[in-house]
């Protein structure tokens, strides 16, 4: 019965209802995306067009598409205990670049990694605080109110000033004063909306479900854990989605300024060396990876909050 179900269920009719649904959702947007590039390609076309066409970015990136991920320090070092075969050989003499863009992207991932993970903690910490304790929440929010419109890169000369008193510090714990400003820019862009958003929804909680709280007489762990917690996850995932582009967009102009490894200095690296057809293929991976960032936190919201925020 249940390999009858099963049959049914994976029919040719019913795949193909399936793609029928889908379809709606994939050809408006490709269609889109046809008449953008044969736009860019009519547009871009002439003796001297001010940005290559998407067939001369598509000939001129090829090493980046293909090799994404590949290290020319590893691939010299482990070179050197073997036998170059004629093929590896033609492939390292054709490869000119140093790192792939997927290595560079993985960089600067980590770097919003560890930021936005400091200001997930501390921002749901005091925005819990202050959206609990109402002198807390006076004496704080217009100063944060101040802070949070401060733009991501004025953060980052004090940022190094700062971690210049406390360099040695930080070579003990592996990073560099622009590695530490890096990570702080990310940090301080990203913990204002969680901040604010978890405190927003700490004060939204219902008072019926506070007055339940106090009938049953709730210790304030378990009031935390089963009113608190899933009234204001909502707005909690709400300020994380927004911080986690600000996050994205905030190290790649960091790593312009900051130099070293990264998807950021490339494109820098590639504007001062004018590869266009680079620097448009930055773009394409920057936004891919955003739009990505933003679905896996949207898709967590849905499974832990089971709310559409």
């Amino acid at each position: 019965m249940a390999a009858g179900s099963l049959k049914s269920r994976f029919s040719v009719n019913n795949i193909g209802e399936w793609f029928q649904k889908q379809a709606r959702f994939i050809i408006p947007p490709v269609i889109a995306l046809f008449f953008i590039l044969g736009t860019w390609q009519i547009l871009c076309s002439g003796k001297t067009p001010p940005l290559p066409p998407p067939s001369k970015v598509w000939q001129e990136t090829q090493e980046y598409i293909w090799n994404p991920f590949f290290d020319r320090d590893y691939f010299d070092v482990s070179a050197a205990d073997k036998t170059d075969s004629p093929a590896r050989q033609a492939l390292k003499e054709k490869l000119t670049i140093e790192k792939g863009l997927g290595i560079k992207t993985m960089v600067s991932l980590r770097r919003v990694a560890i930021g936005y993970t400091a200001s997930a903690i501390i921002g749901i910490s005091f925005g819990i605080a202050i959206g609990t304790n109402v002198f807390l929440y006076r004496a704080f929010d217009p100063i944060f109110q101040v802070l949070r419109t401060i733009p991501p890169l004025a953060w980052l000369p004090i940022a190094m000033s700062a971690f210049q008193g406390v360099n040695e510090s930080l070579k003990s714990v592996g990073l560099d004063v622009t590695e530490a400003a890096a990570l702080f820019v990310i940090f301080v862009t990203s913990i204002w909306p969680i901040l604010m958003n978890t405190a927003v929804g700490v004060q939204q909680v219902p008072q019926d479900y506070r007055n339940v709280s106090r009938v049953l007489r709730l210790s304030k762990f378990d009031y935390f854990i089963t009113i608190l917690m899933p009234s204001a996850a909502p707005y909690i995932f709400t300020g994380l989605r927004i911080a986690v582009g600000l996050s994205w967009l905030a190290i790649v102009a960091a790593e312009m300024l900051t130099g070293g490894v990264g998807i950021g200095f490339f494109i820098w690296d590639s504007y001062n060396s004018q590869k266009s057809s680079e620097l448009i293929l930055a773009l394409v991976y920057i936004g891919l990876v955003g739009f990505i960032l933003d679905k896996v936190v949207y898709y967590v919201s849905k499974l832990v909050a089971q709310s559409d925020a």
